[in-house]
């Protein structure tokens, strides 16, 4: 529990007061926002605002972890290294994208087949080192099985190692490239993804902390409600070092906005988040942790499905919205906002907390 704590509170603390630093940094180097002109009209007023803050959140979430784990004398484990590798390497990738579009003052950083590679790299990396370091239980970060609340009976390397490695790396990708793509589509709102991001890390601290109270290696009655997982006491100390990392830069970056995540940030936290659910064995539950961004991703898809085909039988397009993604459409409808983005919040704590309940559900009846 104190690590905990000493996670969050030392992450928000580094947040909170270095992002000031950071906006004054970035606004000297004239690292700001590139606003494209097809978007609503009300947002070219944001047009060189600082962005990259992704920076001042990862380097608050790693220094957070980090000096938790020494000031509690304790070895950093693998699954949660695992966690902020994958950030890391997204969170380059974004920082790269993000530095193309300030110096070249376009919408367009990295080309899209680019930015799958470096996605897809890091995701190959990720899982390859996700089966490896098994604990005294011989438990690795991650399973081979496709699970929902625990190991569901389909595992990948039925087929054999080398098509189940396929699989799974096929797997982890799919997962990543979902994942942080969907917090990149979100980021359109002043607060809307780093306020989201808050309510489902914030999850994952629960689940961790719940896992680790019915892990296997304590409970010595009623096995099949354990959670065969490796160390899920600190993927719920690193989720927590996200979550204050995530709060103190919510403080700068809600309406107006001092300060914008990037790419740097929405890449980053997303491939975090899908890590945190590949780690903690609960990957299909993402669907629902996660919705707030499986529903403004999926406005995007049904906006283009729907444009394409309707183009195709008629010669003329035509929109189910009045922008993509959906806070756009509602921004068009002429709300404000703060609205806007609040009403979203309250969307995605709905999820979490249907995600959540349906974890506890499950540890209740054994389903």
């Amino acid at each position: 529990m104190r690590a905990l704590l000493a996670a969050g509170g030392i992450s928000l603390f580094i947040s909170l007061l270095a992002t000031p630093a950071f906006i004054a940094l970035f606004r000297s180097l004239n690292w700001g926002q590139f606003i494209r002109d097809d978007g609503p009209e009300a947002h070219h007023t944001k047009r060189g605002t600082p962005t990259m803050g992704g920076i001042v959140i990862l380097f608050a979430a790693v220094a957070g972890y980090f000096t938790a784990k020494l000031i509690n004398g304790e070895t950093p484990s693998a699954s949660a290294l695992l966690v902020l590798f994958m950030m890391v390497g997204l969170g380059l990738i974004g920082f790269i994208d993000d530095y193309l579009k300030v110096k070249n003052q376009r919408s367009l950083g990295l080309g899209g087949w680019a930015k799958i590679g470096g996605q897809g790299i890091v995701a190959v990396a990720f899982a390859v080192l996700a089966l490896q370091f098994p604990d005294e239980r011989g438990l690795t970060p991650a399973s081979t099985s496709i699970s929902l609340f625990r190991d569901l009976p389909v595992d990948l390397f039925f087929w054999g190692s080398f098509i189940g490695m396929a699989l799974f790396i096929g797997w982890v990708y799919l997962l990543v490239a979902s994942a942080s793509n969907g917090v990149n589509i979100a980021d359109g709102l002043d607060g809307l993804a780093s306020g989201s991001l808050v309510i489902s890390m914030g999850a994952y601290v629960v689940i961790g902390f719940w896992q680790f109270n019915q892990s296997c290696a304590t409970v010595t009655q009623n096995l099949a409600s354990c959670y065969q997982v490796r160390d899920p006491l600190d993927l719920a100390v690193v989720a927590t070092a996200i979550v204050g990392a995530c709060i103190g830069f919510l403080w700068w970056n809600t309406s107006p906005a001092q300060i914008f995540m990037g790419d740097t940030g929405s890449l980053a936290l997303g491939g975090g988040l899908a890590a945190l659910a590949i780690v903690s064995r609960t990957e299909l539950l993402l669907v629902l942790i996660g919705g707030i961004f499986v529903i403004v991703t999926g406005s995007v898809v049904i906006q283009r499905v729907f444009f394409k085909l309707t183009k195709k039988r008629t010669g003329v397009g035509r929109r189910v919205f009045l922008m993509s993604p959906l806070h756009h459409h509602f921004e068009l409808k002429g709300w404000a906002e703060i609205t806007v983005v609040v009403r979203f919040w309250i969307i995605g704590a709905l999820c979490v907390v249907s995600g959540v309940g349906l974890f506890y559900f499950e540890w209740i009846y054994g389903i």
